[in-house]
């Protein structure tokens, strides 16, 4: 920690600092300070029930666990080492769970992701993750914006919203924000935000500070925005996709290698890995009330089980090292959504390739080819299964899973489960059109 935070920010202006931790069921919550007490949220941290694990997304509610009580304290203490200086006044630096003894908690998923890229460097494994955000618009008071004038990519999108764009990539410059592009997505007043690749952690920290601008700039513009994996029921939901690569000593895992695709055998263990456990990780990287609504065929979600190169139907998409990607081969994992954390969804993806690289798992076959132009012949031939539309299911797989609590412990695991069968218990059996209405801005701040 620096001693000088706190005259540092002062100098630039900055009246509060805001930290942010993000919460099981993808709450992002926040706690903040006056400038002159920046060393102290740097040090010590500030107090905060072990409530804040189980804040469910229906404003006010509390998941109920062994884990989950109003009897302790945790600490929530800011990175000062990554506080971005916003403009107005503000300043905003990511945070994480502490114990009282200053020891990271298995709740934490910013904790949790930093444990497991220290067990990625302890095996000689490297890692970048690259994010994009999907988002839309809607009018300031929640109300949809007129569909004159919209069509899916179109140019008419981006001129109709010019002065949200403008207002977006100026306040991105002024924090440092890493936007690499931005266009309009497929549903209504939808965007996509492409962030550059960075070292997971950090990488993770980008996306909050991305959805704080990005809503930040939407209301000094006039509109509000929806994070919510399905905003209408009718239409295409918002992803929150994760590019992934790895390296060992520089060299690439996902290229160069002799396996399909061109691979290296710890490349194509890793990604066989993720597809082994797919079903259970489906719950952790979107695992919501809504977005298992998403799963659905046709859609661009990666609904079905499986790996292929450049297949945006199956959940984990193979892009090439070719010219055309100067980034060079990664490995997209389309089905989490902006209702989880993105600490832990990172965590989980690179904690399961880890695992397989290190049991040396078989890679599955290619899906080839889009599966909803096979017939349900060839994709049961081919082991391509449609990830689960039911949220129980998904919970039920996740909760029995001695994999991913072994790679990311009981206690997190627990805590992620409980969340959702919250949501599941009060919200489940309604209808889809009602559940959209309901959390179309739950994943807000």
């Amino acid at each position: 920690m620096s001693e000088s935070l706190s005259p540092r920010l002062a100098e630039q202006g900055v009246q509060a600092l805001i930290g942010t931790v993000w919460n099981p069921n993808g709450l992002i919550l926040a706690k903040s300070v006056p400038v002159r007490r920046a060393d102290s949220f740097a040090g010590t941290g500030l107090g905060a029930s072990p409530t804040w694990f189980g804040f469910t997304i229906d404003q006010g509610g509390i998941a109920e666990d062994a884990s989950i009580s109003a009897v302790g304290d945790n600490r929530i203490r800011i990175d000062a080492d990554a506080v971005r200086v916003l403009p107005g006044g503000l300043a905003w630096a990511p945070a994480g769970f502490y114990d009282q003894n200053g020891d990271p908690v298995p709740q934490c998923g910013r904790g949790t992701l930093q444990r497991v890229v220290a067990e990625l460097a302890e095996s000689g494994l490297s890692a970048k993750v690259g994010h994009e955000l999907e988002f839309q618009l809607f009018a300031a008071d929640g109300s949809p914006l007129p569909r004159q004038g919209w069509a899916p990519y179109s140019l008419s999108g981006m001129l109709a919203h010019e002065d949200f764009l403008h207002a977006l990539y100026a306040e991105a410059d002024a924090v440092g924000l890493p936007i690499e592009q931005v266009h309009p997505e497929f549903a209504m007043r939808q965007f996509e935000l492409s962030l550059a690749p960075a070292d997971p952690v950090s990488a993770a920290d980008t996306v909050v500070l991305a959805r704080l601008v990005v809503q930040r700039v939407a209301h000094q513009c006039g509109y509000s925005v929806s994070f919510s994996p399905k905003p209408y029921a009718a239409e295409a939901g918002n992803g929150a996709h994760q590019h992934f690569s790895l390296t060992r000593d520089g060299v690439p895992l996902f290229s160069g290698g002799n396996e399909v695709r061109g691979l290296t055998a710890q490349g194509a263990s890793a990604i066989g890995r993720v597809v082994e456990l797919l079903g259970p990780l489906q719950a952790v990287i979107a695992g919501s009330v809504l977005s298992t609504v998403r799963m659905t065929p046709n859609s661009w979600a990666g609904a079905h089980a499986g790996w292929g190169l450049e297949n945006r139907e199956v959940a984990v998409r193979l892009i090439g090292a070719t010219a055309a990607n100067p980034s060079g081969a990664n490995v997209e994992v389309k089905i989490i959504d902006p209702a989880s954390s993105a600490y832990i969804a990172s965590a989980a993806v690179l904690a399961t390739m880890l695992d397989g690289i290190l049991s040396g798992t078989s890679l599955v076959a290619e899906a080839d080819r889009d599966p909803n132009q096979m017939s349900p012949e060839e994709r049961r031939a081919a082991g391509i299964a449609v990830l689960s539309n039911d949220q129980n299911a998904a919970l039920d797989a996740l909760d029995a899973s001695t994999d991913l609590r072994r790679l990311l412990g009981d206690v997190l695991v627990d805590v992620i489960v409980a969340g959702r069968r919250h949501e599941a218990a009060l919200y489940g059996d309604w209808e889809v059109e009602r559940l959209a209405e309901r959390f179309r801005f739950a994943w807000g701040f």
